[in-house]
């Protein structure tokens, strides 16, 4: 595998398998295919394998990829609609391109006397308010039927100002008479009223759908009410229909036209700052790059000198009137013409919020390629992690954890499962049969399997943990800590307990729990560990069982003792496979005198 193929491949196993876009890259650094993906590692990776299915046309463009970019979304319709932004800025050479500017639906509610709602794939400047885009004309569609089924706003194209309707120059039309229209046409229906119609619609189009839920509510009772149950029944549908409304998007917007939005992520020594761009309400551009930090650096001077950096190897020197930052860069006197907003609240946040979340998954993606590269990397920042997580002196490159498990307090055994440098080493797991409790005592149990396992390894001079987890919370916690205390260890080993809620790891001597980040990789480990020992022990504890049972019902058997037992279950395996056995076969293993009782005994007892 040459050195080009060994990039790439590296390249796609760091791709998450989050929606998004990708796009392929030559050797003049010149973007050649754009495409949307629900799961970027599985569609891109699907280049890259020999197959039948790939056109010639695809294999072409597959020779040519030197280097793989992404943008990670939230869902597949922002995939759709930033693909969709891409190639039109990008014109990459192998898309179909698109030429004319009539791509996304919207819904516009026009600025006029009784304004109404409408369908266009034209943002005007006119003052009207546009939501939007969607993903498919189907969707928009749909959105406008229940929205006009709903509440009843007029369609036609008169101009209903003050002083036509009062002339009485318009009459009433057919959807009047259907019910879809209020006729304010001829003044049967004010302009205050119209305008609460409108408020609901706005509401709906932006996502907030309590006021109309209210309406809709109101009217299906009142409609009850009145014994009018098939229009009670449209009402429910129509609330029902509200569950399947889709949110707007931030990667096309109407009412942000041209901006520039830089985030920035600060390490130890490593600062990522991501840029993007928005021409004519649209993303038409999103890129991250490292930079190495410098001695006593604000984050404020790190921002301004990101920003310039950009500015001249992306954009040519050249930013938009409105540049959305984090924070303040430490000078704005370099930037002429520029006014840099923090935004609070609103799509402005948004976009901010976007731009930081492809930053975080661009210095994540780095990381991933350095630990592929070195994986001790990732062993030294994931036990590194850890030791932060539980507030540990040492990192806990040795790990054990126990658990118990008995069943109404018969075969009562325990699991010890050990994990090095945070991955399972299942030569070192030990199993233990309790020996000296009596009963469902699972605080005792854990008190004779953590002592046997400590007071063997002080005998042996062998190797501590550095940390040992006991699964079952503050009960389990203490009984193990005072083995610890009279082994001589407290101090020596750290201890916790993991409480029923796995994020709820307990100290001793601290009553109130600890909460592992749900999102971060020492919580996985401990999960891992968790299940381990769960699964390690309830395997044996199976085998218990069973075996007791198999040795009990032989033991039913008169004049069979446990030699004999060991040796029919050596030779035949199984119960069943004794119980179909032949005379003969018996009696060459335990004798004609006990085989005959055995045969007599099954014989009495079918199954």
């Amino acid at each position: 595998m040459d050195h080009l193929q060994r990039t790439l491949k590296e390249q796609v196993a760091a791709l998450p398998l989050a929606p998004g876009v990708y796009q392929f890259l030559d050797r003049t650094g010149k973007i050649i295919y754009v495409g949307k993906a629900k799961s970027l590692r599985k569609r891109v990776s699907s280049y890259f394998v020999e197959s039948k299915e790939h056109s010639a046309k695809v294999r072409v463009l597959v020779k040519q990829i030197v280097e793989i970019r992404h943008i990670v979304v939230d869902t597949e319709q922002d995939a759709l609609l930033l693909e969709n932004s891409l190639i039109k800025s990008l014109q990459p050479r192998y898309n179909i391109l698109l030429k004319d500017d009539k791509t996304y639906p919207w819904i516009v509610l026009r600025r006029e006397n009784f304004p109404r709602v409408q369908s266009t794939r034209q943002v005007v400047r006119d003052g009207s308010q546009y939501f939007g885009p969607y993903s498919s004309i189907s969707m928009q569609r749909s959105i406008l039927e229940f929205i006009r089924e709903v509440i009843p706003l007029r369609t036609c194209k008169l101009n209903l100002s003050p002083a036509a309707i009062a002339r009485g120059k318009y009459g009433v039309c057919l959807q009047y008479h259907i019910g879809n229209c209020k006729a304010p046409c001829i003044g049967a229906q004010s302009e205050a009223e119209y305008n609460e119609q409108v408020e609901l619609v706005r509401a709906v189009l932006k996502g907030d759908l309590k006021p109309v839920r209210s309406y809709l509510t109101a009217e299906m009772e009142r409609a009850a009410t009145a014994l009018k149950f098939e229009q009670a029944q449209r009402y429910k549908q129509r609330l029902d229909a509200l569950d399947n409304y889709a949110d707007r998007s931030v990667i096309v917007s109407a009412k942000i036209t041209d901006v520039d939005i830089f985030s920035l992520l600060v390490d130890d020594d490593v600062a990522y700052c991501n840029f993007v761009r928005i021409r004519h309400g649209s993303i038409v551009g999103v890129t991250t790059q490292r930079l190495t930090t410098g001695i006593e650096s604000s984050e404020a001077e790190m921002l301004t000198l990101a920003i310039q950096h950009l500015t001249e190897q992306v954009t040519e020197g050249k930013l938009a009137r409105e540049v959305i930052v984090p924070f303040l860069p430490s000078t704005t006197l370099l930037f002429d013409g520029v006014t840099f907003t923090v935004p609070k609240r609103g799509e402005k946040l948004e976009l901010l919020e976007f731009s930081l979340k492809s930053a975080r998954i661009y210095r994540a993606e780095q990381l991933k390629n350095l630990e592929i590269k070195n994986p001790e990397r990732h062993t030294e920042r994931l036990m590194e992690a850890m030791r932060k997580e539980l507030h540990l002196a040492h990192q806990p490159r040795h790990i054990e954890c126990f658990d118990n498990s008995n069943l109404q307090g018969t075969h009562p055994v325990a699991a010890c499962v050990v994990f090095r440098d945070g991955k399972p080493s299942r030569k070192e797991y030990r199993h233990f049969n309790v020996k000296t409790v009596i009963g469902p005592d699972d605080f005792a149990s854990m008190r004779e399997i953590v002592y046997r396992r400590y007071s063997r390894l002080l005998e042996e001079g062998a190797e501590l943990p550095d940390l040992v987890i006991v699964d079952g919370g503050k009960g389990q916690l203490s009984s193990a800590y005072e083995v610890f205390c009279a082994l001589g260890i407290e101090n020596r080993v750290p201890l916790v307990g993991l409480a029923k809620r796995i994020e709820e790891i307990f100290f001793p001597h601290d009553p109130m729990p600890y909460y592992l980040s749900r999102t971060g990789e020492p919580l996985k480990v401990v999960c891992h560990l968790r299940d381990e020992a769960h699964r390690f022990g309830i395997s044996f504890h199976r085998q218990k069982r069973s075996k007791a049972f198999i040795h009990s019902e032989l033991e039913l058997i008169e004049g069979i003792g446990t030699k004999s037992i060991n040796a029919l279950l050596s030779h035949f395996r199984t119960v069943e496979k004794i119980r179909s056995a032949h005379l003969e076969e018996l009696s060459s293993v335990v004798g004609a005198a006990k085989a005959r009782k055995i045969k007599t005994y099954f014989e009495n007892n079918p199954m």
